[in-house]
């Protein structure tokens, strides 16, 4: 039996997708109906969070990985850390915690035998997230969101973990406020970490 958890934020809840209810529940409902090649019974936990940074995920990620017996992570967080406060001139959470953050939690992942992939960050539109409108003293850049995308990328070659890039997966037309993907977006995001998925038949 593989159990699936995905932590995450609000992309990863399925913020905006009032029809199949983002990524997460999109492969949720795929795998309660086809299984994986080597696996037919396969459990998926939405563990998304709306808001939630790396800060906020280490809180609690320990009781639920346990609560839910998991045999793999994936961690789709990020945008947020990244996210710059204007009045404060920096970043939500630097770069340097985001880093040690995913680490620990990487560590505890490991030790209790789970596979860890880790799935990139979406670009924004920026024309709608400089600020971002239901809070004008924060805003998402890409040049901020790449920096945090990169760190992503460093740390699955260093661990040896899956990486599900994303940087080219949306356009403009796939964000509903220009950080969240729409129905189409999430649609997107769904069909490539599953092929992604069933390309390395987690366990």
């Amino acid at each position: 039996m593989a159990t699936i958890c995905i932590f995450g934020d609000s992309i990863a809840w399925g913020a905006v997708d009032p029809d199949g209810g983002g990524w997460a529940t999109r492969l949720r409902n795929y795998f309660e109906s086809h299984g994986l090649p080597i696996n037919q019974d396969t459990d998926v936990y939405n563990l998304g969070v709306s808001g939630n940074n790396t800060d906020d995920l280490v809180i609690r990620f320990s009781v639920e990985l346990k609560a839910r017996e998991a045999t793999f992570v994936i961690f789709a967080i990020g945008i947020n850390d990244s996210q710059f406060v204007i009045p404060e001139n920096k970043n939500r959470v630097s770069v340097e915690r985001f880093r040690a953050n995913l680490e620990t939690m990487i560590a505890e992942a490991k030790n209790v035998g789970c596979g860890v992939a880790l799935v990139g960050l979406t670009r924004v539109d920026e024309s709608k997230t400089t600020p971002i409108p239901w809070n004008a003293d924060k805003k998402y850049i890409n040049a901020d969101i790449e920096k945090y995308d990169q760190v992503l990328k460093d740390i699955a070659d260093k661990e040896k973990l899956l990486y599900v890039d994303m940087n080219k997966t949306l356009s403009r037309d796939d964000l509903y406020d220009g950080l969240h993907p729409n129905t189409a977006g999430h649609k997107k995001i769904f069909e490539k970490i599953k092929e992604f998925l069933l390309d390395q038949k987690p366990a």
